[in-house]
């Protein structure tokens, strides 16, 4: 009897914003293959007997291949087991979500998608930014700055002219690339831009500055993935909330918010109760679950 496989967002970081509907899936899970970025407070939902296989996806470092996660997915759901992909952010957003469905469909095996929320929302949501508000731009495009090989290369000049937020997910690598093609395009060097790192995790960071000035910051500050760059005008957002003011109407004015990494603005108290809540659930941020197996 061949059993399912269920594709869940676990969303950008912090366990609490896991869906309901992912909830249910991760606790009815036999299997779970889960990504590097899943913060393991989420396998908190996982019965006792699942088998959880890390098959983490790392820029730079050690990697599970595709082609194996696949072969894994199906073998196991062929089994008549039910099988949880669980990844961070949508599985569909630059998720490989459609590769897997694929595979899986090829093979003969239901498969469910389970949405969770993408960083290129909640990123911008961490620090009081909008991605879309029709006072700065008519839409926002979400965007790669990874370039597959022998893929197409987004297009830059038709984004810088769109009048769109711009949010890029694995952008910091080339971010001196794109932020020159943007500019040769015409968007004006003093256009507000943002990048957050770790968004929803007690380890986020954001700075605010402008687009002629992103790549030099992110060097100065050695930023790493993973993180979420956003170019527009509804960055000014982020910069009125640090300042404790209205957001600002559209306009030529200067990007108000000081230059430098802050940290996420939490007090020692909300972080030491968040602590003891995971500790409630077993789930002490950055400790392995004890369950989970690596992948070759």
């Amino acid at each position: 009897m061949s059993g399912r496989a269920l594709l869940v967002g676990a969303g950008p970081g912090d366990p609490e914003l896991l869906t309901l509907k992912a909830v249910r899936a991760i606790a009815a899970a036999d299997v779970i293959l889960v990504d590097a970025l899943v913060d393991r407070g989420a396998l908190a939902h996982a019965r006792p007997d699942a088998r959880i296989v890390d098959v983490g996806k790392r820029g730079g470092g050690r990697s599970t291949s595709q082609a194996f996660i696949e072969r894994l997915l199906v073998r196991e759901a062929r089994a008549g087991r039910t099988v949880v992909r669980l990844k961070g952010g949508d599985p569909c957003v630059f998720g490989r979500g459609g590769e897997e469905c694929d595979a899986l469909r090829a093979a003969g095996i239901a498969v469910e998608i389970v949405p969770g929320i993408t960083a290129g929302i909640a990123a911008p949501a961490a620090i009081g930014v909008p991605v879309t508000d029709r006072r700065h731009a008519p839409g926002v495009a979400f965007v790669t700055g990874q370039v597959q090989v022998g893929g197409a290369e987004p297009d830059w000049a038709a984004l810088a002219r769109s009048g769109l937020t711009l949010v890029i997910y694995m952008g910091v690598e080339r971010c001196a690339a794109i932020v020159a093609r943007l500019l040769a395009a015409g968007l004006a060097p003093a256009t507000p831009a943002a990048a957050i790192e770790q968004a929803h995790t007690p380890r986020q960071r954001e700075h605010l500055t402008t687009l002629a000035q992103l790549p030099a910051d992110l060097a100065r500050l050695g930023i790493g993935a993973p993180a979420i760059l956003v170019i527009g005008e509804v960055v000014r957002a982020a910069a009125a909330l640090a300042a404790g003011e209205a957001a600002p109407a559209p306009g030529p004015a200067r990007l108000g918010a000081p230059s430098g990494w802050r940290p996420l603005a939490r007090t020692d108290d909300e972080l030491c109760k968040r602590s003891r809540q995971r500790r409630r659930l077993g789930c002490v941020q950055g400790i392995g679950n004890p369950r989970v197996t690596g992948a070759a």
